[in-house]
């Protein structure tokens, strides 16, 4: 716009009374410019010339502009040529610019070294660490070494139980390998347990000469309406668990909901309290085909704990099923509540 608003301005010196203005190209007033002063004849010998060098040579910004306005551009209706297509391609164009520029200019950070993680075994306690160096890990011990070990391997200050962990070759999704019962331990499993059974009023004062720390009909269901829990087993006759309906989502979550192959519905309540209260104990398989069971107290000793393992491990081979192919049991390891794991023969395949 600059070189026109020259080229006009030399126009009005050879002729004031010009019609050529800011709407007429470039070339429209360089032409006329020439004819004024008598150019144009010297121009028409080199035309062959200047037009040579008039393909060769770029068009500049001003003519771009020019061609524009005299051209306007022209758009289908639809399709690749519509507008709207034409737009989105010259945006997604300047996206794409705009990436390769940010990919260029990111710079690559270094990364420190890699972090050393130490062993499990140093990130335990001084007295965990202690236990540990009792167990022989390479070494399978026979059931006696392994309750004898683990008496003495207990870190903890309060008495501990000792639990049996059995990695089994059943599969929990099936309904017949889906391994759950209840063994009665001869010497108890040492822990206090509180029981309470919801049964009609002629069955609540024997539950209650038999043990049971709660006992009642509407006025149990009253406790639990008011989300109370203050036992560890529930007992119920077969009538009443149609009562206990709306309770089981509070109730089964917490493995409080009585099942009868755990025993706790039953008609003989006296015997269900009793075996309860004396040590009887529930198991069952969990999602990984694992039996976890607390067998005891530190404090029974080496030989009540033999005695309560070996009547759990008994109760378990009744319990395998007629389906199970390769290996019942797989592997069987003894711990306690907070101590280091022992490697147990494995006898029960």
């Amino acid at each position: 716009m600059a070189k026109k608003a020259d080229l006009l301005a030399e126009l009005a010196k050879l002729d004031k009374d010009t019609k050529l203005n800011t709407r007429n190209t470039i070339a429209e007033i360089e032409a006329e410019i020439m004819k004024l002063s008598g150019l144009d004849k010297i121009k028409k010998d080199e035309a062959p010339v200047e037009r040579a060098e008039s393909l060769t040579k770029e068009p500049s910004v001003e003519d771009v502009e020019e061609s524009e306005k005299a051209e306007p551009e022209t758009f289908a209706k639809a399709g690749k040529r519509s507008k709207k297509a034409v737009e989105e391609a010259k945006a997604e164009e300047e996206r794409q610019a705009r990436k390769e520029e940010a990919t260029e200019t990111v710079v690559e950070e270094k990364k420190g070294p890699k972090p050393v993680a130490r062993p499990l075994i140093e990130r335990r306690g001084k007295k965990y660490q202690a236990a540990a160096k009792l167990i022989d890990s390479e070494k399978i011990y026979s059931l006696a070494e392994a309750l004898e070990l683990a008496t003495k391997t207990s870190p903890s200050k309060f008495d501990a139980t000792v639990e049996v962990h059995a990695r089994m070759g059943v599969d929990p999704r099936q309904a017949d390998q889906n391994i759950r019962a209840t063994v009665s331990l001869p010497n108890g499993s040492g822990k206090v347990v509180r029981v309470a059974v919801f049964a009609p009023e002629t069955d609540v004062k024997a539950a209650k000469a038999a043990g049971a720390d709660i006992a009642g009909d509407d006025e149990f269901l009253k406790q639990l309406d008011k989300e109370k829990i203050d036992f560890d087993v529930l007992i119920s006759t077969p009538a009443y668990m149609p009562k206990l309906g709306k309770y089981a989502r509070m109730l089964g979550p917490k493995g409080l909901m009585p099942n009868p192959k755990a025993g706790t519905v039953t008609t003989d309540i006296v015997k269900a309290v009793k075996e309860a209260k004396t040590g009887k104990i529930e198991y069952r398989v969990d999602k990984q085909a694992i039996i976890h069971v607390g067998i005891g107290k530190v404090s029974f000793g080496a030989g009540k704990l033999e005695e309560n393992a070996a009547v759990f491990f008994e109760s378990l081979k009744s319990q395998k099923p007629a389906s199970i192919k390769g290996s019942y049991v797989k592997s069987v390891y003894i711990t306690t509540s907070q101590g280091p794991s022992i490697k147990v023969e494995n006898l029960y395949n």
